[in-house]
């Protein structure tokens, strides 16, 4: 969404992530065809929606240097969980809080859910809020989507109501899969939940459900489900929206350098 809205003010954006879940040890290029167990899910999830390269490598500082040589009309650089990557120059800082989950027992790995302690939000530029609202000094976003498209034919589509007569089975391997499932479950889709960890690297023999019309994925999990598919998966796009007064901060923060690198 961010990229998006970028695109709209006339930025040309890159995105750079670690890969994180894929085996690749060297830098590369993302494309719709990679294979999700080499550069990890969410890349390529970032990188079918077709609108900027995107790139995956561990030195984040390296890799988009290497991007950026090769897509020279880059003016921008979005780097996908980069804030502990101190190496990498960053002329703007974005944290996404869950609303549900906040910052836990606020203690850091292992104890907790924390890579840093909670007195670093104080330090970033925006602070964004995953949910409902946002108190004032914070910025909302939230997941909307209604439309579920066939895993096996993404032409195909359907709403909640061509499922309410079904045996659904929901699949989530992602941070919080409750999210996921309270989303269905506010669509008015009956199911059974099954939960998975983060980046989980699906086997056809977890998701052979007995008693079961239809397999309701997230994008995040559907890149690792292709290979096995049915006509029984689903798959539900969700797109960000994203509070308007973040990209206006953020486009602030970049005019000093008039469309050169960021």
């Amino acid at each position: 969404a961010l990229v998006q809205q970028l695109i709209e003010r006339g930025w040309h954006p890159l995105i750079v992530s670690r890969g994180y879940g894929g085996a690749a040890q060297q830098p590369q290029h993302v494309t719709e065809k990679s294979d999700a167990q080499q550069v990890g899910d969410e890349p390529l999830l970032m990188a079918r929606r077709k609108l900027c390269p995107v790139w995956i490598g561990r030195d984040r500082a390296a890799i988009a240097q290497l991007a950026m040589r090769a897509h020279p009309q880059c003016d921008v650089v979005v780097c996908d969980d980069g804030l502990q990557h101190y190496r990498l120059q960053r002329d703007v800082e974005i944290a996404v809080v869950d609303a549900q989950r906040g910052v836990g027992n606020g203690w850091l790995l292992p104890a907790g859910p924390l890579r840093e302690p909670a007195s670093r939000l104080k330090a970033v530029d925006a602070v964004v809020l995953n949910g409902d609202h946002a108190p004032i000094g914070q910025y909302l976003m939230q997941l909307n989507g209604a439309i579920f498209y066939n895993l096996l034919d993404s032409t195909q589509t359907a709403t909640a109501a061509d499922f309410k007569l079904l045996n659904n089975h929901a699949v989530a391997g992602i941070g919080n899969p409750k999210r996921y499932f309270d989303h269905l479950q506010s669509l008015s889709i009956n199911f059974t939940p099954h939960a998975f960890p983060d980046h989980h690297a699906y086997l056809a023999s977890e998701l052979s459900f007995a008693n079961c019309d239809a397999i309701l994925l997230t994008e995040k999990d559907a890149v690792k489900c292709a290979a096995f598919a049915d006509k029984r998966f689903w798959v539900l796009r969700v797109d960000a929206q994203i509070d308007p007064a973040l990209i206006e901060l953020i486009t602030r923060k970049l005019s000093p350098y008039g469309r050169k690198t960021a």
